[in-house]
């Protein structure tokens, strides 16, 4: 081998570990942005790990909304319509927060199964609501008519 093909050889080799520190330093950054998006059946399921930053949506269940006195805490309970997971959040509630509204939350899932917020999400349209909760909702009230139109038999 020649002097001048050894440097040429040495310079592909620079480039090409060159280029695999940086696509494993961008899939590296890349995981920790990533967000997944659970329903909170998924989340009752164990999809979702404890600590793990994610995004859930659902329904705010009626009659779930409770605020703390004295703070800006809240705690309500976020539906698909077949499971529900406890949400609690401190901060300032979108206008559009209310009981049966489609929302999106942003945290994180403590120890005891209880979703601790840091962003809560509420679409200006009336109608909003992700598609897989949409799917959830669909599914569960398709399965509670299917329910009551089997007759009990004795």
């Amino acid at each position: 081998m020649t002097p001048r093909q050894k440097k040429r050889l040495a310079i592909v080799i620079v480039l090409v570990i060159g280029v695999a520190v940086t696509v494993g330093l961008g899939l590296r950054a890349f995981q920790r942005n990533l967000l997944y998006y659970f329903t909170p059946t998924q989340v009752a399921a164990g999809d979702a790990h404890v600590g793990q930053m994610f995004r859930m949506g659902g329904l705010v269940e009626n009659g779930s909304v409770k605020r703390t006195a004295g703070s800006m805490t809240v705690h309500f309970t976020l539906t698909d319509m077949t499971d529900s997971i406890p949400v609690v959040y401190t901060g300032i509630l979108p206008d559009l927060f209310r009981e049966g509204q489609g929302i999106v939350v942003h945290g994180k899932l403590d120890k005891k199964g209880l979703f601790v917020a840091d962003q809560v999400l509420a679409k200006h349209d009336s109608k909003y609501m992700p598609p897989e909760v949409a799917a959830a909702i669909k599914k569960a009230k398709a399965r509670a008519a299917a329910q009551a139109s089997t007759p009990t038999g004795s």
